[in-house]
């Protein structure tokens, strides 16, 4: 077997494993990027922008459905086959093809594809085909969906994110398993394109929010569009002559059986440093079997090895994924010497509709006696009346002391703007008075974000 010595081994050729290499490229040649699986980044091929070109499909004919408020009658019928061939063709030429593109650009040296799994610390097998001892290594292997046990023996027939996108027209019905960002998001899209759809909960939580009146108000307002089932577990799955039966048990002890033409299983994705024989890293793993590191550095304990992106099962977010190829890269860099990268504040989005955002400190990590809350109901403002559309509602969190901005949860129209612009003043650690100071237009959706701001400066005064 070959053996390849180098300073660095970057595994994963995706978001986070470009940012790094970008950097460390311009320091040193010895390097070598390890890639298993196809190539064009998680967010490309099977993430963020395939699911935006469907949600648009699905808006699109959502909208139509809803003109007859505006005094707009329209009449469509839905294409499958034309919504995945365009699908497919926008996603190949204007996302995945510009990543193949720069990946094609990187000289062949310092590329090679296969599994890879440690034998040793800081050695690498590639395939048992190559052997690759590195001084430094960073870890952007990224993740794959997550598949429960009841549907294991079916792993290979069910959908998930990483398969839907390939199909050729669009079912009858599905089961959408989860009520996360990637269910809701293609649950939602799937039931506008005329799918019988079913989201399927666990624990009853929905979404991303930690305050308990956003959760009810996300779970209220999306049931009255969505068929969705909070909370229970599966007990059984199998393959059908028309698909697949599927056996749920809820929370209230009732059973329900029922059978869907196809089933997409959306309920997380896994770190790929699972199947990497960590056991061999002589790395300290935390109680989920993950390596320990600090995410100011990306570094893993003492050791000369770094995780970035997916991997850790943490942020699972393509500016995050990109801001920890580049720190964990500069940290390898300056190693021994420790050195902290700069970390935003935290911003998710969920593009339903309505929209879900959650900037900064989630409302579950604070001291509810030191914050403020200011709310304010999408209803009150002027611009979503004229869209006749009130859903919803935004509270911004508040330090009581400083009356600097802390986190917001945002559910409805407009949140991912109202979103950037409050993650922007965490960020300069603003406080609302300061915020308040920034012209709002009338009328606009900030309209909502500026009354709840208001309600917090009225309680701190």
């Amino acid at each position: 077997m070959e053996t390849r010595e180098v300073e660095y081994a970057i595994i994963g050729i995706g978001t986070a494993g470009l940012g790094a290499f970008s950097r460390i490229r311009k320091k040193t040649e010895s390097l070598l990027l390890i890639q298993h699986g196809p190539y064009g980044t998680t967010c490309a091929r099977v993430g963020c922008m395939p699911s935006k070109m469907l949600i648009a499909a699905g808006d699109l004919a959502h909208a139509i459905d809803e003109g007859a408020f505006f005094g707009i009658d329209g009449h469509y019928q839905v294409n499958g086959k034309r919504v995945f061939e365009r699908l497919k063709q926008d996603r190949a030429d204007k996302f995945v093809g510009s990543v193949l593109s720069y990946v094609d650009n990187i000289e062949d040296q310092y590329k090679v594809e296969g599994k890879a799994t440690f034998v040793a610390p800081q050695t690498i097998d590639v395939a048992g085909k190559l052997r690759v001892k590195a001084k430094k290594i960073i870890l952007a292997c990224g993740s794959t969906p997550y598949v429960s046990a009841v549907f294991e023996p079916l792993r290979d027939e069910l959908d998930t994110s990483d398969t839907i996108f390939e199909l050729d027209d669009l079912p009858k019905s599905l089961a959408v398993v989860g009520l996360g960002v990637i269910a809701l998001e293609l649950g939602q899209a799937f039931h506008r394109l005329g799918v019988e759809t079913t989201l399927y909960g666990r624990s009853g939580r929905i979404g991303s929010f930690t305050h308990p009146d956003m959760q009810r108000e996300v779970l209220r307002t999306l049931q009255q569009e969505l068929n969705i089932i909070p909370q229970g577990n599966f007990t059984k799955a199998t393959k059908v002559a028309d698909g697949y039966e599927l056996t749920y048990l809820t929370s209230d002890g009732e059973t329900v059986v029922k059978t869907y033409e196809r089933v997409l299983l959306a309920s997380g994705r896994a770190s790929n440093l699972r199947s990497m024989n960590l056991e061999n890293s002589g790395l300290v793993l935390d109680d989920r079997g993950l390596p320990e590191y600090d995410s100011l550095t990306m570094q893993c304990g003492t050791a000369p090895v770094f995780v970035a992106g997916d991997v850790t099962e943490d942020l699972p977010l393509w500016h995050e994924a990109y801001i920890e190829g580049r720190v964990a890269a500069a940290s390898a860099i300056s190693f021994p010497v420790r050195k902290e990268g700069k970390r935003t504040p935290g911003l998710g989005i969920y593009f339903t509709d309505p929209e879900m955002a959650t900037v900064g400190t989630t409302y579950s990590s604070l001291d509810s006696e030191q914050v403020v809350i200011g709310r304010a109901r999408m209803a009150r403002g002027p611009r979503h009346e004229i869209y006749n559309d009130q859903r919803g509602m935004i509270q911004v969190y508040v330090d009581k002391e400083g009356g600097s901005l802390l986190g917001a949860e945002i559910f409805g129209r407009g949140a991912e703007h109202m979103a950037h612009v409050l993650v922007l003043a965490i960020e300069h650690k603003m406080t609302v008075g300061e915020i308040l100071q920034m012209p709002v237009y009338h009328p606009s959706l900030e309209e909502v974000m500026k009354e709840a701001l208001n309600n917090a400066l009225f309680q701190l005064r």
